[in-house]
């Protein structure tokens, strides 16, 4: 079992390290036909490739943040993620299927 982190961004890097999380792979992009049932995955990822590496039987673990408008779209320090309440969630995703694209009708009476 490997846990991996997910990033290009060296504040998210010095974080993990603060935070003494155990990392065994570190990446920039992750290839989910990498990732083997029983990993974890560390990182913010796109939710159809959150829902591909649960499906694969690994554990994703989100990069949560509380962070405001002013502060996206650009690199982060560690101090500001600890500002912004960095911290590691847990999520099991999974797709329902494709959706309607029409709107409901009825949910707008």
């Amino acid at each position: 079992m490997t846990t991996w982190f997910v990033t290009r961004h060296p504040g998210a890097v010095e974080w993990a390290a603060r935070q003494g999380l155990h990392i065994d792979r570190h990446v920039a992009h992750l290839d989910p036909t990498s990732i083997a049932p029983g990993d974890s995955v560390i990182g913010i990822l796109p939710v159809h490739l959150a829902a591909q590496l649960c499906a694969r039987g690994a554990r994703y673990l989100n990069l949560s943040l509380d962070l405001p408008a002013a502060a996206r779209g650009r690199e982060l320090s560690a101090e500001e993620l600890d500002a912004y309440g960095a911290r590691i969630e847990g999520y099991e995703v999974r797709p329902e299927g494709l959706c309607d694209t029409q709107p409901n009708k009825e949910a707008s009476l």
